[in-house]
C-alpha cells in the first residue's frame, strides 16, 4: 500500500492504515497462534464429517457417527428403567399397602411419586400441593373421598368427572339458583345456615330460616349438621377449609351456581405402578389417613 512506511522506534513496517493519527505495525502473528488456527479448521472439518452439522431443506447431513443428542438422552434412560426395572416390577405386583409396608420399597415409590408429580400434577395443585381456588390441597387432611392409599389411588387412578371413564369420581351439586329450583332470598338463608356451622360471619335470624331448607334440599348429601358424606363425595361445611371460597357471598355463589372441577383419569395414561407410586407420595404429603 502506498503509505507503508517504517517506524522509526521500532523498526517495523505499519500496514498503511491510518486512523486520526494512529497508525498500525505489521506485526506477524505469533506461531503458536497461527498453528492453533489452522489446528481448530481441521479440527472442524473432521467434526463436520463426523457429526450433524450442515442444515439442508429438510433435515441436515447426519455425520458418519450417527450420533444425536436425543439418542443419547434415550440410552441414559434406557438405562435408568433398567436399573429400576425390579423395583418397579414389584409395586406391579404388590397391593399398594403391602407397598407401604417395605421401606425400602416405599422409599422409592415416595421418590419417583415426587418426580411424577412435578410432570402431570403440579400445574392445578401447585409445586408445594397447596392446592388454589377449584384445586384441592393435598397436604391437609380434608378428603372429598377416601384419603387413605387405596381410595387415593382410586381417585387418580379414574379422575373426578371424567368422562373418558366410567368409575371416574361423580358428584354434581344442582344448581338451586341458575337452574331456578330455590329463589334468591331461600339460597341466601341457606347460605347463613351454612355459613353458621363454622362461625362465618352472618345473620342469625336469616340462618334460622334457612335451617329447614338446608334440610329439605342439602342434608341428603352433606348430612344434618354439614358434616359431609365421602361416599357421595360432599364436602364437609364443618371447618375452615373450601374449595371455592369460604365467605358468605361465596357460598351463595356456589348455592346458585356451582363450579363442578375435573380431574382426568391417569390410569391408562400413567400405568398401575406410577398411579401407585404418585398415591403413596400424596399420601406421604401429610394429609393422607
Amino acid at each position: 500500500m502506498e503509505n507503508r512506511e517504517t517506524d522509526a522506534a521500532t523498526g517495523v513496517e505499519t500496514t498503511g492504515h491510518d486512523w486520526d493519527g494512529i497508525k498500525e505495525l505489521n506485526n506477524p502473528l505469533p506461531r503458536w497462534w497461527l498453528w492453533t488456527f489452522y489446528a481448530t479448521i481441521i479440527w472442524s472439518i473432521g467434526y463436520v464429517i463426523a457429526y450433524p452439522a450442515i442444515p439442508l431443506v429438510t433435515d441436515a447431513t447426519k455425520g458418519v457417527l450417527g450420533y444425536t443428542s436425543r439418542g443419547e438422552v434415550a440410552a441414559e434412560m434406557a438405562a435408568v428403567e433398567a436399573a429400576r426395572s425390579d423395583k418397579v416390577a414389584r409395586i406391579a405386583e404388590l397391593s399398594i399397602n403391602d407397598i407401604a409396608e417395605d421401606k425400602e420399597l416405599y422409599q422409592f415409590a415416595v421418590s419417583a411419586g415426587r418426580s411424577a408429580y412435578k410432570v402431570h400434577c403440579s400445574q392445578c395443585h401447585g409445586s408445594g400441593a397447596t392446592g388454589a381456588a377449584g384445586y384441592p390441597n393435598l397436604n391437609d387432611d380434608d378428603w372429598l373421598w377416601a384419603g387413605d392409599l387405596e381410595g387415593i389411588a382410586a381417585t387418580i387412578r379414574h379422575g373426578v368427572r371424567f368422562a373418558g371413564d366410567d368409575d371416574s369420581r361423580f358428584a354434581e351439586m344442582p344448581a338451586f339458583g341458575r337452574d331456578q329450583l330455590l329463589g334468591k332470598s331461600e339460597i341466601a338463608s341457606i347460605a347463613a345456615y351454612v355459613a353458621s356451622f363454622s362461625n362465618i360471619e352472618h345473620d342469625p335470624a336469616l340462618a334460622g330460616e334457612g335451617e329447614p331448607l338446608y334440610a329439605t334440599n342439602c342434608a341428603a348429601c352433606h348430612g344434618a349438621k354439614g358434616e359431609g358424606d365421602r361416599d357421595q363425595g360432599a364436602p364437609n361445611l364443618r371447618d375452615p377449609i373450601w374449595l371455592y371460597g369460604g365467605t358468605l357471598d361465596e357460598i351463595i355463589v356456589q348455592i346458585g351456581a356451582p363450579k363442578h372441577g375435573v380431574m382426568p383419569g391417569w390410569g391408562d395414561r400413567l400405568g398401575e405402578p406410577l398411579v401407585k407410586q404418585l398415591a403413596i407420595y400424596v399420601h406421604s404429603l401429610g394429609g393422607g389417613e
